[in-house]
């Protein structure tokens, strides 16, 4: 099968190979190992020399620890969203009490830092901002190096959902003065879904000793306090913190930056792609993802049924819309590694699919 997903991805068979490991004590020295390897690796790829934590959960179980870690009942938070995982953070932050104030700009699109700078002169009381690096139901990456600039020269807690960003995209945790990053094994590491991570800094500490809402699985410093002796407060991911270890591993030694221009590569040759088979890209061109493309599903074209004969007919998995773009549009992942042949194949059964469904393009080679 051809899992072209914005995730779960594709393992490589020697990440596999080395989940398939038996057990060990995770409370013993062979996990102590583990953990302090696989922590030093994420600190690399994070680029940050902030603490990191690896937790037992999806990517939505760190943006939660990052909400009840760092906020307390009533304080005033500012959700900046562009799609639907944006407004899952700002559902997270109510359902804890946060009294949240939300700045939307419209899907396809990336946040406007003039604007997210007008809009917190005039709320002074704003603690913390939370913003998605890269939002998977739009297809967009924004740039959170200047996002982030406005977010510290205000003062405020920057609080990022980095899920389907990091380990693909250029992502500097400490640079770009971001206090708490969310992260999930599922996307660019290349493992199972089932880790999270979360970085604090040094202000994401002090707020969390200030912290009032509830919390105790995802109690960040019970984990910080296992980890400087080598656990983890509950049992672990065992499996997939061995394929985590390997991953990390392949993207240092690969290099970071040549991780980054490979993602690249892989967002153009999709985008050029779909612009050749006449289809229309719903990001705009400027702040369209390198790990997932969207694209407009023609008016007359069903979208489940082309969905499903790309499955049935082709064995070529592509994600539909989310929310309000159910039916509307397509997402085409393609991060963690992605033999080139697997983008070709997807592209020409997707061609081959809308060819069969009776699509008959009105452009070709257009840009989106």
């Amino acid at each position: 099968m051809n899992l072209r997903t914005p995730g779960p991805i594709p393992i490589p068979d020697e990440i596999l190979q080395a989940s398939a490991k038996q057990m060990i004590n995770h409370r013993g020295p062979e996990f102590q190992d583990l953990v302090n390897n696989i922590t030093q690796g994420l600190k690399q790829v994070y680029r940050t020399k902030n603490d990191v934590l690896t937790l037992t959960g999806s990517g939505t179980g760190s943006m939660e620890a990052a909400i009840v870690n760092t906020l307390s009942p009533g304080d005033t938070v500012l959700s900046v969203s562009i799609g639907v995982f944006g407004d899952r953070f700002a559902q997270i932050a109510e359902a804890y009490g946060a009294r949240v104030e939300k700045l939307t700009f419209p899907w396809g699109t990336a946040i406007d830092p003039n604007v997210l700078k007008e809009t917190l002169e005039k709320m002074p009381n704003v603690k913390a901002v939370l913003v998605t690096h890269n939002e998977t139901s739009t297809g967009v990456t924004n740039d959170l190096e200047s996002v982030g600039k406005v977010i510290k020269d205000a003062d405020k807690l920057l609080i990022v959902d980095a899920i389907s960003s990091l380990s693909s995209l250029p992502f500097y945790t400490d640079d770009w003065g971001c206090d708490v990053v969310a992260a999930g094994s599922q996307k660019g590491w290349m493992v199972a879904p089932g880790l999270s991570f979360l970085s604090m800094s040094e202000r994401a500490w002090s707020a969390f000793k200030e912290s009032r809402m509830p919390k105790f699985y995802w109690d960040v410093g019970k984990a910080k306090s296992y980890l400087d002796r080598g656990q983890t407060p509950w049992t672990p991911a065992i499996a997939i913190m061995y394929g985590l270890e390997v991953s990390l591993k392949m993207l240092i030694d690969e290099g970071l930056d040549n991780v980054y221009d490979r993602h690249k590569a892989m967002g153009d040759k999709v985008r050029e792609g779909v612009n050749n088979i006449g289809l229309e890209l719903f990001a705009a061109e400027s702040c369209a993802s390198n790990t997932v493309t969207s694209v407009h599903i023609p008016d007359s074209i069903e979208a489940k049924e082309l969905l499903g004969s790309l499955r049935t007919d082709y064995d070529v998995v592509i994600a539909g819309g989310q929310g309000s773009l159910d039916g509307k549009i397509m997402r085409i992942g393609h991060m963690g590694y992605v033999p080139d042949k697997d983008l070709t194949e997807a592209l020409g059964s997707l061609k081959s699919g809308l060819d069969k469904a009776g699509f008959q393009p009105k452009y070709s080679g257009a840009r989106g």
